[in-house]
C-alpha cells in the first residue's frame, strides 16, 4: 500500500491525478444514470442508450488513465503507440458495453455481477494495454503481486457497482454505484502503476510511429471535453427523467383517484394503468403495463398499431374469466413529451342492469311480472302481422276480468289483492302453451292471445281451463266464494279485421259474460256490437253529462194517507240527453254503478237536494238514493257531513235510501258507514223491501228509520191476494219493530185505500204527486186525498 501511495504522491502530478479523478467520477456517475434508461428501453431505443452509456464509461476509463499517465513523470522521454492507444479505447468501450448489456438482459443478481465483472475486466483490459503503448528508452517490469490485486479489485469493484445500480431504484443507488464505479477505475490504475518499474535501455528506442506526450494530451483533452458533454447530458437526462417521474407520480395519484378505470396508452400498447383499473381486470400493475389493449377487451379497438379514438362500448375480460360491460372514453394527451391516449375505463354493469330494470319495467307488471299492455298490444299486432290469411288458422283474444275483485281489496286488504292477482297470473300460465302470452293490462284486467288455432272452438275450451284453474288457486284463500273470473272471446279474422276491433270485441264478450252472471266465457256475436257500442255511448255520455248542465233532480211528494199532509219529498235523478231526449234512470243508473260515474252523479244528487230542501219553510224531510258504490266508499259518511254543513240542512231531516243489496256486497263495511251516519243524525231507510235478498237478518243488524215496500207489490195489491198479503205482512213486521212503512208507486185510489184500511200511514206514487223540479204546490194531489176522505 505504501508503494501505491508513494507512486501517487512522489511520482505523478497530483494537479492532474485531480483532473483523473474528477472526470473518472463524471464519467462513472454519468455511465450509471445512462443504464437506467438502457434498463428502462427496449428494441432498439435500449441498444442506441446501451451505446451511449458504453460509449460514456469507456471514454471515461480511457481519459482517466491517459491523464493520470500524462501526471506520471518519471523524468525521461516518453511517447505512446498508436495502435495500442487506440486499441485501448476500443477495449474499454466494446467490454463495458457488453457487461451492460448482460447486466440488462434479465432481472436476476447473476446476471448483474457477471455484467459488473466484465466491466472490471474491461478496465483492466484498457489500462494494460494503454501501458503497453507506453514507449520508452528502455523497458517496463512488472510486480506480479501489484497486478493481480489490481484485477481482482477492479472485477470486484466493477461487479459491485452495478449490483448495486440495478437492484433498486433509489437516488442512493445511483451515488453509490458511481462511486463504486470510479474506485474500481481510479485502484485499478494507480495500483497497476505500483506494479510497473520503468528500467532504462539505450538499446531500445522509442519507435518512431509513437506519438509524443503533447499529442497525446490534446487527444485526452478532447475526450475529456466529451466525456464532459456526455456527463452534462446525463445529468440533464437524470433530472428530466426526476421531472417526469414526478409528472407520472402526480398522474398516477390523480388517476387512482378516479372511479373510474383509467389506462395511458403509446398507440394501443398499455403504459400506465390506475388502480380502480387492476382492480377490475384482477392483475397487479406490472401484469398490464406493456401489454396491448386488446388483450383485455372484447371488441376490436381498431388497428393494433393506432390510437383509440372517441366513445366504445365493450366487454372487459377480467383475470378470472369474468366480463364486465364497459365504457371506453378516448382523448389524446401529452405524456412524456409524446402523445399518448388517455382511455377512461368505465363500469357500466350497473347502468345496462339499470336499463334493462327499465325495459322490464316498460314492458312488465311489476307486480305479476307479466307482459303489461305495452308488450300486449306489440304481441298482438306481430302476431296479427304475421298471419296470411285465408290460411286455415285463426288467433283468439280472451279479455278476463276478475268479478268482485274490489271486494277482496276492500275486506282483507290490498295485500290480499296483491297475492290473488299472482295466484290468478300463476294459475293461468301454468295452463297457456309454447307461445301462447297472458298479460296484465291493469287493475283486474288480463288478457290471453292464443295464436295458430285450427279451430276457434278451442279458445272456448282453453277459457274453461282458464276458469278452472283459477277457482283452483282461490280455494282456502280469501278469494274463494267472493272472486270468479269472466272471460270475453273474439276470433281473427273471423270476427275482426284489426287489431282495435278485435280488442274492442273481446271486450264487448266479456260485458256481455259478466251480464249474464259471470264465472263463464262467451264468444262475441255481431248482435253484441251494436248493444256495446250503445253502453258506450251511454258510458260516455255520463262523464260529462253533468258539466254540460244534462242532468236534473226532480222531487216526487212522500205523504200521509190519512191526511193531506206532505212529510217530505224523495230525489230523482233525471237525465235529458241532447239527442236522445229523456233517458230513463232504470237504464242508465246500472251502467253508472259499473263504470263509477255514479259517484260524481250521486255526490252532485245528494248535493243538489240538500241545498234545495236547506231553502224550505217546512220542516219536511229530503229522501236521497245511494248507490252500494257510494256506501262502501270509506269517505262516504265525511262527504255527507260535509255537505249538511255547507248547506246548512238539518241532520235529521236528511233520509239516505239504501236497498238490500248494499248490505249483502259487504255487510260488515255497510254497517260502519250507517252507524257513522246515524251518529250524525241522519235517517236510513230501508228501500225496495220485499225484493231481491229480503232477509229479517238485515233488519236485525241495524235500526232503520223507515221501510219503503217495493212498487212491484203495490202495483196488484187490490187484484192479486199474494202481494196483498206480502204487504199485509211488511205493514205487520213494521208495526211489531217500531218502524214507519211508507208505500212507494201508488198509482190508483184502490191501492191507495187498500194501504189505509192495512194501517199503512205513508206512502207515494203518481196519484199522490208526480215528480217536479220544484217541490211547489202540489194540489192535485191534495184534490185526490180529499175525495178519498169524503168517500171514507
Amino acid at each position: 500500500m505504501l508503494t501505491i501511495y508513494n507512486c501517487i504522491v512522489y511520482d505523478h502530478d497530483l494537479r492532474l491525478v485531480l483532473l483523473a479523478v474528477v472526470v473518472c467520477t463524471l464519467a462513472s456517475f454519468a455511465a450509471i444514470s445512462l443504464l437506467n434508461h438502457v434498463r428502462k428501453s427496449s428494441g432498439a431505443a435500449r441498444l442506441q442508450w446501451l451505446a451511449v452509456s458504453a460509449a460514456s464509461i469507456g471514454f471515461g476509463i480511457w481519459a482517466t488513465h491517459f491523464i493520470a499517465m500524462l501526471a506520471f513523470s518519471p523524468e525521461i522521454t516518453v511517447a505512446y503507440s498508436v495502435g495500442l492507444t487506440v486499441l485501448s479505447l476500443l477495449l474499454a468501450i466494446g467490454l463495458t458495453g457488453a457487461g451492460m448489456g448482460l447486466a440488462v438482459s434479465r432481472t436476476d443478481s447473476y446476471a448483474y455481477l457477471a455484467g459488473g465483472a466484465i466491466i472490471g475486466t474491461g478496465i483492466a483490459a484498457m489500462h494494460y494495454t494503454g501501458m503497453a503503448a507506453y514507449k520508452v528508452e528502455g523497458h517496463l517490469e512488472w510486480h506480479q503481486l501489484y497486478v493481480a490485486a489490481s484485477l481482482v479489485g477492479s472485477v470486484v469493484l466493477g461487479a459491485l457497482s452495478l449490483y448495486v445500480a440495478l437492484r433498486g431504484k433509489a437516488r442512493r443507488n445511483t451515488l453509490f454505484a458511481g462511486m463504486l464505479l470510479t474506485l474500481a477505475i481510479c485502484s485499478l490504475h494507480f495500483t497497476g502503476m505500483a506494479a510497473v518499474t520503468v528500467v532504462m535501455d539505450a538499446s531500445a528506442p522509442i519507435p518512431v510511429s509513437a506519438i509524443n506526450s503533447t499529442l497525446l494530451a490534446i487527444g485526452v483533452a478532447l475526450v475529456s471535453l466529451g466525456v464532459l458533454i456526455i456527463a452534462g447530458a446525463a445529468l440533464w437526462l437524470d433530472l428530466r427523467e426526476q421531472q417526469l417521474e414526478l409528472e407520472t407520480m402526480r398522474m398516477h395519484a390523480l388517476a387512482n383517484a378516479a372511479v373510474e378505470g383509467i389506462l395511458v396508452c403509446d398507440g394501443q400498447t398499455i403504459v400506465s394503468a390506475n388502480d380502480s383499473f387492476c382492480s377490475l381486470a384482477g392483475l397487479q400493475r406490472d401484469k398490464i403495463v406493456g401489454r396491448p389493449m386488446r388483450e383485455f377487451f372484447s371488441e376490436s379497438l381498431g388497428p393494433p398499431a393506432a390510437p383509440m379514438t372517441g366513445v366504445h362500448e365493450s366487454q372487459l375480460l377480467a383475470h378470472d374469466g369474468s366480463v364486465a360491460s364497459v365504457e371506453l372514453i378516448a382523448r389524446t394527451i401529452d405524456y412524456c413529451d409524446k402523445p399518448h391516449t388517455v382511455v377512461a375505463v368505465r363500469d357500466i354493469r350497473e347502468r345496462k342492469r339499470a336499463q334493462a330494470d327499465i325495459m322490464r319495467l316498460a314492458n312488465h307488471d311489476p307486480l305479476t311480472g307479466l307482459p303489461n299492455r305495452r308488450s300486449f298490444s306489440n304481441k298482438l299486432g306481430a302476431e296479427i302481422g304475421a298471419m296470411t290469411p285465408p290460411d286455415g288458422r285463426y288467433l283468439a283474444l280472451l279479455c278476463l276480468d276478475l268479478d268482485r275483485f274490489k271486494e277482496v281489496n276492500d275486506i282483507f286488504g290490498h295485500s290480499a289483492g296483491d297475492a290473488l292477482l299472482q295466484r290468478v297470473a300463476q294459475a293461468v300460465t301454468a295452463v297457456l302453451r309454447e307461445g301462447q302470452m297472458l298479460a296484465r293490462l291493469g287493475g283486474d284486467e288480463f288478457a290471453v292471445i292464443l295464436p295458430g288455432l285450427r279451430n276457434p272452438t278451442h279458445a272456448g275450451r282453453v277459457a274453461d281451463d282458464i276458469l278452472a284453474a283459477i277457482r283452483n288457486a282461490n280455494e282456502g284463500t280469501h278469494g274463494e266464494g267472493i272472486v270468479s273470473t269472466s272471460i270475453g272471446i273474439a276470433v281473427y279474422p273471423s270476427d275482426a279485421s284489426n287489431l282495435e276491433a278485435l280488442i274492442s270485441h273481446a271486450d264487448t264478450a266479456l260485458y256481455r259474460a259478466k251480464a249474464e252472471g259471470r264465472n263463464m266465457h262467451r264468444f262475441f256475436e255481431a248482435a253484441m256490437g251494436v248493444q256495446e257500442r250503445e253502453r258506450r255511448l251511454i258510458e260516455y255520455g255520463l262523464r260529462n253529462a253533468i258539466d254540460r248542465g244534462e242532468m236534473g233532480v226532480v222531487y216526487q211528494p212522500q205523504k200521509r194517507i190519512d191526511s193531506r199532509e206532505t212529510i217530505g219529498y224523495e230525489a230523482l235523478v233525471r237525465w235529458y240527453h241532447p239527442q236522445r231526449g229523456e233517458i230513463d234512470p232504470s237504464y242508465f243508473i246500472p251502467i253508472a254503478e259499473e263504470s263509477g260515474a255514479i259517484i260524481q252523479i250521486g255526490e252532485w244528487v245528494m248535493r243538489t237536494a240538500c241545498f234545495e230542501a236547506a231553502t224550505w219553510q217546512s220542516d219536511m224531510t229530503i229522501a236521497v238514493n245511494v248507490s252500494p258504490v257510494q256506501l262502501h266508499g270509506e269517505a262516504f259518511p265525511l262527504l255527507v257531513q260535509s255537505i249538511l254543513l255547507a248547506s246548512g240542512l238539518q241532520a235529521h231531516r236528511l233520509e239516505i235510501e239504501i236497498t238490500e243489496t248494499a248490505l249483502i256486497k259487504d255487510l260488515n263495511r255497510a254497517l260502519v258507514s250507517l252507524r257513522r251516519l246515524k251518529s250524525l243524525g241522519v235517517k236510513v231507510t230501508m228501500d225496495d223491501f220485499g225484493t231481491g235478498y229480503s232477509s229479517l237478518a238485515n233488519l236485525r243488524a241495524f235500526p232503520f228509520d223507515k221501510i219503503k215496500i217495493d212498487r212491484s207489490f203495490i202495483r196488484s195489491v187490490d187484484t192479486n191476494e199474494q202481494a196483498a198479503a206480502i204487504v199485509r205482512a211488511v205493514v205487520g213486521l213494521g208495526r211489531g219493530l217500531g218502524c214507519p212503512v211508507l208505500a212507494e208507486g201508488v198509482e190508483t185510489q184502490e191501492e191507495l185505500e187498500f194501504l189505509r184500511l192495512e194501517d199503512c200511514h205513508m206512502a207515494q206514487g203518481y196519484f199522490l204527486g208526480r215528480p217536479s223540479p220544484s217541490p211547489a204546490d202540489d194540489d192535485e194531489a191534495d184534490f185526490q186525498m180529499d175525495r178519498i176522505r169524503v168517500s171514507a
